[in-house]
């Protein structure tokens, strides 16, 4: 995470301009309980860290993640996110011991757990007009398969696998699953994998297009990070602005995507990495993008 404001003892004098030379704020990473998370070269990695629990959810995660992305969202710096787990798993979902459902205790509004923790997630995660990776290293079941299939391009390791598991419990597929999977592989398919939830092997969900790729599992996080640095130093604002046109897509006519198009066009036609881009490309040389 960052030094936000560098202290008075770490600014040197310029020896010929006698002015004031302040050094390049530095992240450093915090500590937290549930969660790993640094900034290297404009890019945030955030890691699920839970694995004796298959790093599945709880509320202290839900804020933790909440103020990560508060700061992904704030920096302009940080230009890409990758999500991915540690140990086995990439999420399990839900950790169901962080709800009380024994026979004496109130039935819990796990409609009010979606309103205040899952779906304000999972709209972040559209929003951020930066573009987000996600690295699925293991298991991902329930609201850890639709967090993935919200991010915008989903590496799987080989031995990964999605499961719609809340069938299994009496519950309804949420984080956005109902939305995406259907979009995703179909009708048909959305139904019978969120009734009778079945496992959907890495491989398979590459060929569902479900994912981007599937990777050997000791190759994933290379290959993400390597993904995820290269999308840091691109034309971000001009990505974000894909991410909104494309997210629109399916709820807009034609008529009206023609029109976002245009408008987002114009933005970007305006914006420093665009002008950079053609002088780039007219000198023939490599662009230095700042995302502005």
């Amino acid at each position: 995470m960052r030094d936000w404001q560098p202290s008075l003892k770490n600014v040197t004098l310029t020896s010929k301009a006698n002015k004031l030379e302040q050094p390049k704020p530095e992240h450093h990473p915090m500590s937290y309980k549930t969660i790993l998370f640094n900034v290297t070269d404009g890019v945030a990695k955030l890691v699920l860290n839970r694995p004796d629990k298959l790093n599945s959810f709880t509320a202290e995660m839900h804020k933790e993640i909440r103020t990560c992305l508060k700061v992904i969202e704030s920096d302009d710096t940080i230009r890409c996110l990758l999500i991915t787990g540690s140990g086995r798993g990439f999420c399990a979902g839900q950790d169901l011991n962080d709800r009380d459902v024994s026979a004496d205790a109130q039935s819990p509004d796990l409609g009010l757990s979606l309103e205040k923790n899952y779906n304000p997630l999972l709209r972040r995660l559209k929003a951020l007009e930066k573009p987000v990776v996600c690295a699925v290293n293991g298991v991902a079941a329930g609201a850890g398969a639709n967090i993935a299939l919200a991010c915008d391009i989903v590496l799987a390791a080989r031995s990964a696998s999605f499961i719609q598991s809340f069938s299994k419990i009496g519950l309804v597929p949420d984080s956005g699953g109902t939305w995406s999977l259907p979009q995703i592989v179909g009708h048909a398919r959305a139904m019978a994998l969120s009734l009778l939830a079945e496992k959907v092997p890495a491989e398979q969900a590459e060929k569902w297009g479900m994912i981007w790729k599937c990777i050997d599992d000791e190759e994933l996080l290379p290959e993400a990070e390597k993904l995820a640095a290269s999308l840091a130093n691109q034309p971000t604002k001009g990505l974000g602005y894909i991410k909104r046109a494309i997210n629109a897509s399916s709820t807009n006519t034609f008529d009206q995507q023609l029109d976002l198009e245009r408008d987002l066009q114009r933005i970007a036609g305006r914006t420093q990495d665009y002008r950079e881009g053609v002088n780039a490309f007219i000198n023939k040389r490599k662009p230095k993008f700042v995302g502005q």
